[in-house]
């Protein structure tokens, strides 16, 4: 690998760009997991679930590593990688990876204890460690060999051109990238703003629990989505304290992730950019009307996407969408477009009656 002469002298910036992501509170007890989810109640997430669940999708977390032994997540942490060649990334060194798979794609426990994933069918598949530019073009290529369909990257890093062109390269081979805003606060520019300010990458800020734009979550031309970020319980990486509290851009970032991973796992035949596309024009507009520098084009609707995805999915192999290529047919869901249908066919036989009529009554009065 490229990275493991620049190990020694990066090693202090994977806490540098995790933790301008989140911002830890004080540890949750187990019986206030669910409570502490607060987003799955605003974000209508049972509902979402009754339509996807995630299966049979990969979602790449490219981040600090995953405890696979969570109880949250058994089963759903497939072997991965480490750029570093220290493990194949199923042990976490910083707490923040397993944080993040476990808000994309946890399996929770019977009785409603644990925390609850997105996408909880999903398999998870860590990349380690987000130290810099190279280091997560690494990741990067490695995730897109391996088959994810989602990239998850609750991280900032300085911009590099190695890294430019493994986003670009991840983007043409068909997976939803993911990036977190930072937290840098409104309007506030710190340097390190990539890879979400990538144009291929979806850049996500952070509401609170009133929906209002979060007062760390950064702003600006780059932001496309906001979705929950603050005051959020989630699984951690420590088996000494299996929950914590958190807010940040990042849990807003493995948010989205999870829902691109419920629209890639019940629509596959939808491209990235479709899911993207979806998730953008289908989001609660919030603040000045269309897309603005602080919610971006508005918070992630879940249920909106997912009838949405189900409305501009091609109707056979290759072809393109109803509405066609690129262009989303409407909210309402596959019963909607049957019954827009349905209409328009009985609206088309109304009027060829009405033109028979028509020519059937001028014949009868030429021939008077």
């Amino acid at each position: 690998m490229r990275l493991k002469a620049a190990a020694g002298r990066l090693g202090a910036v994977l806490l540098v760009t995790l933790m301008s992501l989140v911002i830890p509170t004080p540890a949750a007890r187990a019986d206030q997991t669910r409570d502490g989810q607060w987003y799955l109640v605003s974000l209508r997430i049972d509902e979402a679930q009754r339509i996807s669940k995630g299966e049979d999708v990969t979602v790449a977390v490219i981040d600090s590593g995953v405890w696979a032994g969570h109880p949250d997540l058994k089963g759903a942490v497939l072997p991965g990688f480490n750029a570093l060649g220290n493990g194949d990334g199923r042990k976490d060194t910083q707490g923040h990876g397993t944080q993040m798979a476990g808000i994309i794609a946890a399996r929770g426990r019977s009785g409603g204890r644990g925390v609850l994933g997105i996408a909880p069918e999903a398999k998870i598949l860590p990349a380690s460690p987000a130290l810099s530019a190279l280091v997560v073009a690494d990741a990067i290529d490695w995730s897109v060999e391996h088959d994810a369909k989602v990239i998850n990257m609750s991280f900032l890093v300085l911009e590099g051109d190695v890294l430019a062109e493994a986003v670009r390269r991840a983007a043409a081979a068909d997976v939803v990238l993911v990036a977190g805003s930072g937290n840098d606060g409104q309007g506030r520019r710190s340097g390190y703003e990539y890879p979400a300010a990538y144009p291929e990458v979806l850049a996500v800020g952070a509401t609170d629990r009133s929906g209002k734009a979060a007062t760390f979550s950064h702003t600006g031309p780059q932001l496309d989505l906001v979705a929950p970020g603050a005051d959020v319980t989630v699984a951690n990486g420590d088996p000494d304290n299996e929950y914590q509290r958190v807010e940040g851009t990042s849990v807003a970032t493995a948010i989205v992730s999870g829902a691109a991973a419920l629209i890639r796992s019940k629509y596959p035949k939808l491209s990235a950019a479709e899911v993207v596309k979806i998730l953008e024009s289908t989001a609660t507009d919030k603040g000045a009307a269309g897309r603005d520098d602080t919610y971006g084009n508005g918070e992630l609707n879940v249920v909106a996407a997912l009838k949405a995805a189900g409305a501009a999915v091609p109707v056979g192999p290759g072809s393109a969408s109803p509405a066609g290529p690129g262009v989303i047919a409407g909210s309402g869901g596959d019963d909607e477009g049957f019954a827009r249908l349905a209409i328009v066919g009985v609206g088309v036989l109304v009027l060829v009656g009405a033109v028979v009529a028509l020519v059937v009554g001028v014949r009868r009065g030429r021939a008077r």
